[in-house]
């Protein structure tokens, strides 16, 4: 027997199924870097804030700006050094920097790229293995369009434009900012 009580019902679900779709593609493009990347981003941000002004920064003050384990954060670091990123300067002036004629010439997509490849303009919004345009997922038409505007802020956006918002207290690396 139908009755517009159970319309309602079915109704409902579908309106709940499709919020939590929705809140998981918002989940999937907000945490499209991992966890490695997005540290990494933040201490090339911070030692290109301290090259700029002709100063290192060593892995405790990185660490610190970027609210990172230390331990964690020199993986990441040597991993930026072996890309050609940034450089380690041994000794007791030494620290991590980058030259400062290529801090405008290293984009956002470099460090992403260093870090966790190129998946981030392949993958699926939905996490599928084999989507493609000839076996396209639901949202795949979609989620192109948020890959390719992604791809081209990731190109166009320098080290230096990041760094020079942090410097002037535009921006911040962490919630507990250390210049203050």
């Amino acid at each position: 027997m139908y009755t517009r009580q159970h319309d309602t019902v079915i109704k409902s679900d579908k309106i709940i199924r499709f919020i939590l779709w929705v809140l998981y593609l918002c989940l999937k493009i907000v945490y499209m870097f991992s966890k490695a990347c997005e540290y990494s981003i933040r201490a090339a941000i911070f030692i290109a804030s301290r090259s700029m002004d002709g100063k290192r920064a060593n892995l405790k003050e990185i660490s610190a700006a970027i609210d990172s384990p230390e331990a964690f954060t020199a993986k990441l670091l040597q991993q930026l050094v072996r890309e050609g990123i940034i450089e380690s300067v041994k000794g007791a002036q030494g620290g991590f920097e980058v030259q400062k004629r290529r801090i405008s010439k290293i984009k956002l997509c470099d460090i992403v790229n260093a870090i966790d490849g190129d998946d981030i303009y392949k993958m699926c919004g939905l996490g599928l293995k084999a989507c493609s345009s000839k076996n396209p997922c639901p949202v795949h038409y979609k989620f192109m369009a948020v890959r390719s505007s992604l791809k081209e802020m990731l190109n166009d956006v320098s080290l230096q434009q990041l760094s020079q918002g942090f410097k002037e207290g535009k921006t911040l690396l962490a919630l507990k900012d250390i210049r203050t």
